[in-house]
């Protein structure tokens, strides 16, 4: 039996207005355009695509950090797009984020401390004593320690502080956190912690989560399900082995396709890229990949797919059930070196972690490996 459905989106679009200097005409950006998109309770769902694919806008979207400009997003019954500021004040006890840049999305003038608690000072969540011993269990959950709350955010890397975003998220025990690109601006051994904390997070609060992330080879270690986005669309939703293995949308095999392979062998050929990115203010009629896709028939440049149910995935593309598309033959960038050597930083930063942290508390000497 499936898991109930925890958030759905329905044909969610924003538009962006971008303004031009004295009587130039404003043109619109559709940075999301019509995206229908389910998210089962207790799933990590990845949304992947090119920068400017509109993939952080659905993300804010999903939470209403920024309001749509047409569709509706549906949490608990409600369509939190049509929620007062109140109600929704309400509803973030239960939808968190984490933000992508570790270093601008904490107030430098608050301490660490400070940070965690106001969420729950927002909410009228326990009293100081509480809210305190609130503070250091979540410091100690995400391998930080008790005395880190008294620091200021700049006095900690950029690991430290993608941890604490991580926990101020948690403050408030929400359902479902979505993250935009939380690891990206962090170097590959950080990388690994803050997946892993992620993971262990996620088990332990029986969290759902939604990831933004360019990286395929941690998408494919996190990720239940995959949504690949191109020029604001989703256009192939399916489980992540089934997207690595067989896509079923050009766009999805081009994108597996430019995952670097570390190999003395001699290559195939493998999907490419032709032509550039179309202008966002004017994409291209019908299907929107049709000028890079090396499958285009006529129809494409006239009409524009639809997500259809193939039964083990969603695609939008009119021929999805006559392409022999290539995937990463049952998992070549598994066994790649690189990706070989990623995965086993995970092992050992989760080795390392476990090793060090005992009943929920952090020695000193994980300080100074965390920095």
């Amino acid at each position: 039996m499936s898991a109930p459905v925890i958030l759905s989106a329905q044909g969610l679009r924003r538009d962006f207005v971008t303004r031009k200097p004295l009587f130039g005409a404003n043109t619109i950006v559709r940075a999301v355009d019509g995206v229908d998109l389910q998210i089962l309770q207790g799933e990590t769902v990845a949304i992947v695509g090119e920068s400017g694919c509109g993939k952080s806008t659905l993300a804010r979207l999903l939470v209403r950090l920024i309001d749509p400009s047409e569709g509706s997003v549906w949490y608990g019954g409600r369509d939190i797009a049509q929620l007062d500021p109140r109600a929704l004040r309400d509803l973030r006890r239960d939808l968190q984020f984490i933000f992508q840049d570790p270093f601008s999305s904490l107030n430098p003038r608050m301490t660490v401390g400070a940070l965690i608690e106001e969420p729950l000072i927002t909410h009228g969540i326990g009293d100081k004593a509480q809210r305190r011993a609130r503070t250091n269990e979540l410091l100690a959950r995400v391998g930080l320690l008790p005395s880190h709350a008294n620091r200021y955010p700049h006095e900690f890397s950029g690991g430290q502080r993608q941890r604490i975003g991580i926990a101020r998220a948690l403050a408030t025990g929400p359902k479902l956190i979505v993250a935009d690109e939380p690891v990206s601006a962090l170097d590959v051994s950080i990388q690994a912690q803050v997946v892993n904390i992620l993971e262990d997070l996620k088990e332990a609060f029986g969290l759902t989560l939604v990831i933004i992330a360019h990286d395929l080879a941690v998408i494919r270690h996190m990720a239940d399900r995959v949504a690949v986005m191109y020029l604001g669309e989703v256009v192939e939703i399916a489980r992540t082995e089934d997207l690595f293995t067989a896509p079923r949308h050009p766009y999805s095999e081009t994108l597996l396709a430019a995952i670097p392979i570390a190999s003395v062998r001699p290559r195939r050929a493998r999907a490419r890229f032709e032509g550039d990115l179309p202008n966002p203010t004017a994409p291209p009629p019908g299907c929107r990949f049709h000028t890079r896709c090396p499958y285009a028939q006529p129809r494409c440049q006239t009409h524009r797919p639809t997500l259809q149910d193939l039964g083990d995935r969603q695609v939008a593309c009119h021929f999805a059930d006559t392409l022999d598309l290539k995937g990463l033959n049952g998992g070549a960038v598994m066994r790649s070196p690189a990706t070989t050597a990623r995965f086993a930083l995970y092992r050992a930063a989760r080795a390392q972690e476990d090793g060090k942290t005992v009943a929920g508390k952090t020695d000193s000497s994980t300080e100074e490996s965390l920095t």
